[in-house]
């Protein structure tokens, strides 16, 4: 978990406290695709079809798509990895690959790409781009998805807004930020029931009411769309490519069911995309088919 995140979370449980929650499991809402299914642990499944699927599938299916969502749990070693090999999968395919980071925010931007070109040694990516303060995991666990951008020179996008401006909003809201900030970002819409009750969910099912809780929401609302806004942007300044397609690499909680940075991203453009969730189970998981249009199981790690 992000320490913005746990700053929300810890938040929302210090604002909640003492209210009876109404959870449901993350995994099994009912909310886009309907029904459910099995997916095994180490496969993949598409939630259309029902079928196992590869990586390779999943870069034929977003061909025609210009967003890939690839949502991970931040610990997990084995959900890198397969970012990595779908990032590897566009990558042959011929896509013109971009890939987003939720792990850097706007102010590094200028400090990826010698790495993508060669010029600097894993120490001095992980030195110039702040890696310790920016996100805080261990590097060997994305050092994957940062050998393929490398092996195939792949522009990288710090996604991420300054994480002030999210704790500023989820303790005061987002009028609290200046104009100046505000400009520079879209204001959130908190009209969108399935991305609360997603959100709700990951909270541990508490109820959102209050001003204080409103807050809290907002900021996970800004941290989406402001995400998705930097994406939009580096875009717009970039040669018109046919065949580009931007990756988003982030946590499951900011694409699954289509309602985090996707959802953003389709307001503005209309563009779907297509969505990898990742979870973690011991044998076979039954999750919702609107989870994402693939899901991938992975064994979680040894946490202490």
């Amino acid at each position: 978990m992000s320490a913005l995140a746990s700053i929300l979370i810890a938040s929302t449980h210090v604002l909640f406290q003492g209210q009876p929650a109404t959870a449901s499991d993350p995994n099994r809402l009912s909310i886009g695709r309907p029904g459910t299914l099995r997916v095994e642990l180490g496969k993949i499944r598409s939630t259309q079809s029902g079928k196992l699927a590869s990586p390779d599938d999943v870069a034929a299916a977003a061909d025609g798509h210009r967003f890939v969502f690839l949502g991970e749990l931040h610990d997990n070693p084995d959900h890198h990895k397969m970012q990595a090999t779908v990032i590897e999968a566009l990558a042959k395919r011929g896509r013109n690959v971009i890939v987003g980071f939720e792990m850097f925010t706007r102010p590094v931007q200028d400090n990826l790409n010698g790495w993508t070109l060669g010029w600097w040694s894993e120490e001095e990516f992980i030195e110039k781009s702040d890696w310790k303060k920016q996100w805080g995991f261990d590097f060997a666990l994305y050092r994957p998805i940062f050998e393929a951008t490398k092996k195939y020179r792949l522009p990288m996008v710090a996604m991420n807004v300054p994480r002030e401006w999210v704790r500023q909003t989820g303790r005061e809201g987002f009028k609290s930020l200046s104009s100046e900030i505000r400009a520079q970002v879209p204001e959130p819409d908190l009209t969108n029931q399935n991305h609360r009750a997603v959100f709700t969910a990951l909270m541990g099912g508490h109820p959102m009411t209050g001003e204080r809780a409103e807050f809290v929401y907002s900021a996970q609302v800004l941290w989406d769309a402001g995400m998705a806004d930097t994406a939009l942007k580096y875009l717009a300044k970039s040669p018109t490519i046919s065949n580009t397609v931007f990756v988003v690499v982030a946590g499951a909680g900011h694409v699954m069911y289509g309602q985090g940075i996707n959802y953003q991203i389709q307001k503005r453009t209309g563009e779907t995309g297509i969505t990898m969730t990742m979870i973690e189970g011991t044998d076979s998981e039954e999750v919702s088919r609107g989870i994402g249009d693939y899901v991938y199981v992975a064994a979680a790690p040894k946490r202490g």
